[in-house]
């Protein structure tokens, strides 16, 4: 996946073939913000002004920007899922917490 990052906010990368024009699409919040260009200066420079168009909105309306992730995951798993994770978290000496934040971080690659 081609990704660009700003301010702490990464979108996600495409070409569209069609139109000729790369595209971007910024990941992990509610919020829609895409934005375009010809070309990979432009595109930067198109996610920069749409990341801070958002964040001036924002703090026009009084209200906090979404952050991509607040740290807090809950996830609802087959019991099944969770027993066999805590027993190899428990094998490889770590919480529960510790294991999957080990496992996750490896699955996407951080």
């Amino acid at each position: 996946m081609n990704v660009m990052t700003y301010k702490g906010y990464t979108a996600r990368i495409e070409f569209d073939e069609r139109d000729d024009i790369f595209v971007g699409r910024v990941l992990g919040i509610r919020a829609i913000i895409s934005f375009h260009a010809d070309n990979v200066a432009e595109l930067r420079r198109a996610l920069m002004e749409a990341m801070d168009d958002y964040l001036k909105d924002c703090k026009e309306r009084g209200i906090s920007p979404e952050k991509p992730a607040s740290g807090k995951m809950m996830l609802r798993v087959p019991s099944e899922l969770h027993g066999s994770a805590l027993i190899a978290a428990q094998a490889s000496g770590k919480s529960l917490n510790q294991w999957a934040v080990e496992v996750l971080g490896n699955a996407a690659h951080v």
